[in-house]
C-alpha cells in the first residue's frame, strides 16, 4: 500500500520481506541480534555513551541502517541505538502489518533485552513517528524527548484532495509488479549514489536489502490509516517532555512520480498544518519547515536540521 505519507518501494521486485515462512535474513553487518524468546530475534546497534539515549524508528521500508550516519554523529552526543522490527532489515521475519501497540510492546522488551538504559530520546520517522508516539503515550516515564521527522499523521487522509484518495483506494487494489533484471540494475545504479558515503562493509547489503526485500514498504503501511490512526486516535495526549516536528515539503522523487504539482501543495499544506497541531500539542513543542528536504531521506538531505534538533533534545531532557 503506498501512503500520502509512507514510504515507498524502492523498485517493483518480488521479494519474501515480510510474508509468513519468509526465511531468516543473513547476519547483520554491524550490530547484533537479540532473543525476545517465541524464536524472535531483532537487530539492534549501539553506539556512544551516556543518555539520555536516543532510539532511531524507521519509516515504512526503511531499517536501521538507513540512519547510520546520523546515528554515528549522534554517538558523539550520547548512546545511540537503530534497531530493525520484526519482519524488517536484518530481524526475524514476521506477518505485516502489524499494529503500533505490537510492534511498541516489541521495541521495550528489545531495548531492556539489550540492557539499555532509560529513558530515550525517541527519533520516528514517518510511520515511525506513529510509533514513537504510541510509545510515549503507554510509557511516558520512559521517554525524555521526541524528534519527529516528518511524521504520519492519522488526520491527513482525510484533508488529501478527492483524487488522491481514490487514486490510493485504485493503488491498494492492484497486484504489485514483478521486476525485470535490467530494472534491478537500473535501481541498483540510482541507489549507489544515495549510499556512497556508508562504510563498505554496510553499504552493498544494505543496497542488496532494498533491491530484494522492497515489499516491506508496501505491507507496513497497509493498516497505517485505520488500524494505526486509530491507535493513535484513542490515546491519551503526548506527555510534557520536549518535542520537536520537523516537516518536510521540498522535493521527494517517489511523491513528485505518484502526485500532481497541486496535489502535493494541497498535502503538505495540510501536512504543515497537521505537524504544526502536533507540535503545539504540548508545552515544549517546537515545529521547523524544511524546503529543501523530501520525506524519504531528510535525514540525509538535512543532517544539520535533525542534529540541530536531537542537540536541543538532549538540553531540555530533564528541564
Amino acid at each position: 500500500m503506498r501512503t500520502l505519507d509512507g514510504q515507498e518501494p524502492t523498485v517493483p521486485h518480488p521479494g519474501p520481506a515480510g510474508r509468513p515462512g519468509a526465511a531468516f535474513p543473513a547476519a547483520p553487518p554491524v550490530g547484533r541480534r537479540y532473543d525476545l524468546g517465541h524464536g524472535r530475534q531483532l537487530m539492534l546497534h549501539r553506539s556512544g555513551s551516556g543518555g539520555p539515549t536516543v532510539v532511531f524508528l524507521p519509516g515504512a521500508g526503511l531499517v536501521g541502517l538507513d540512519y547510520l550516519r546520523m546515528h554515528d554523529r549522534v554517538a558523539e552526543l550520547t548512546g545511540s541505538v537503530l534497531y530493525d522490527r520484526a519482519g524488517t532489515g536484518w530481524s526475524s521475519p514476521a506477518a505485516l502489518p502489524r499494529t503500533a501497540t505490537e510492534v511498541v510492546d516489541e521495541l521495550r522488551a528489545l531495548l531492556r533485552a539489550a540492557t539499555v538504559p532509560g529513558p530515550f530520546v525517541l527519533v520516528g520517522h514517518s510511520l515511525g513517528g506513529a510509533y514513537a508516539r504510541n510509545y510515549a503515550h503507554r510509557f511516558p516515564d520512559e521517554v525524555a524527548g521526541l524528534l519527529l521527522l516528518d511524521p504520519f499523521h492519522e488526520d491527513l487522509h482525510a484533508l488529501a484532495p478527492q483524487d488522491v484518495r481514490e487514486q490510493l483506494a485504485r493503488m491498494n487494489d492492484q497486484e504489485l509488479p514483478e521486476a525485470t533484471p535490467e530494472q534491478l540494475e537500473v535501481a541498483r545504479g540510482r541507489m549507489a549514489p544515495l549510499f556512497a558515503a556508508w562504510p563498505e562493509p554496510v553499504r552493498e547489503p544494505l543496497i542488496d536489502h532494498h533491491l530484494t526485500a522492497w515489499r516491506t514498504a508496501w505491507l507496513e503501511g497497509s493498516n497505517v490509516h485505520d488500524e494505526v490512526a486509530a491507535e493513535l486516535r484513542r490515546s491519551p495526549g503526548l506527555p510534557d517532555v520536549p518535542l520537536a516536528v520537523l516537516t518536510a515539503t521540498g522535493h521527494d522523487a517517489t511523491q513528485a512520480h505518484l502526485w500532481s504539482e497541486a496535489a502535493l501543495r494541497e498535502i503538505n499544506e495540510a501536512k504543515t498544518a497537521l505537524h504544526a497541531r502536533l507540535a503545539a500539542s504540548v508545552p515544549r513543542g517546537v515545529h521547523r519547515v524544511l524546503d529543501d528536504a523530501g520525506h524519504g531521506f531528510l535525514h540525509e538531505e538535512r543532517p544539520d536540521a535533525v542534529l540541530t534538533a536531537v542537540t536541543d533534545l538532549l538540553g531540555r531532557a530533564g528541564d
